[in-house]
C-alpha cells in the first residue's frame, strides 16, 4: 500500500514542478521588472484560470493528501531503524586502568599540577582605601 502512494507522490512531485516552472508570471514584461504591476490590487488582476493553473491547483491539493497519506502509514508501522541495535557498555567499563608510573614521571607529573594550581588561583584582593 505504502509503494503506491509513495510512487504516485513521485509522479504527483514531478508534475507539480513542471507545472509551476511552465507558468509565466503575472508581470514578465518590462515593467513588471521595475515595479509597473498594472493594478492596486493586492495580489494583481485575476483573470480566467487556465488549464496550467487548474492542473497546478490539483497537483497540490494531491501532493498534500499523498504526503499525510504517508505521513500516517509511517506512523502505523512502528518500527524503528536502530530497534535491533544493542546498548552500548557503561562507561566505567570502558575506560582502563592507567599504567604503573616510572619515577621520573612522577615528578613531572607533580611538577604539572603545581603548575596548573598556580594558573587557577586568584590573586589576592586589593586592600580596601579608606578615605579621610
Amino acid at each position: 500500500m505504502s509503494a503506491l502512494i509513495i510512487v504516485l507522490h513521485v509522479i504527483v512531485c514531478l508534475i507539480l514542478i513542471f507545472a509551476v516552472l511552465l507558468q509565466s508570471g503575472k508581470a514578465a514584461d518590462l515593467a513588471g521588472a521595475f515595479g509597473g504591476g498594472g493594478s492596486q490590487t493586492a495580489f494583481g488582476a485575476r483573470g480566467s484560470a487556465s488549464l496550467l493553473t487548474k492542473l497546478t491547483t490539483a497537483a497540490a491539493i494531491l501532493f498534500m493528501l499523498t504526503s499525510l497519506g504517508l505521513w500516517i502509514l509511517s506512523g502505523s508501522e512502528g518500527s524503528s531503524v536502530v530497534g535491533d541495535e544493542k546498548a552500548p557498555p557503561p562507561a566505567a567499563a570502558q575506560t582502563a586502568a592507567p599504567a604503573a608510573a616510572k619515577p621520573e614521571d612522577k615528578a613531572a607529573t607533580t611538577a604539572t599540577a603545581t603548575e596548573k594550581k598556580a594558573e587557577t588561583e586568584k590573586p589576592p584582593a586589593p586592600a580596601p582605601v579608606e578615605k579621610k
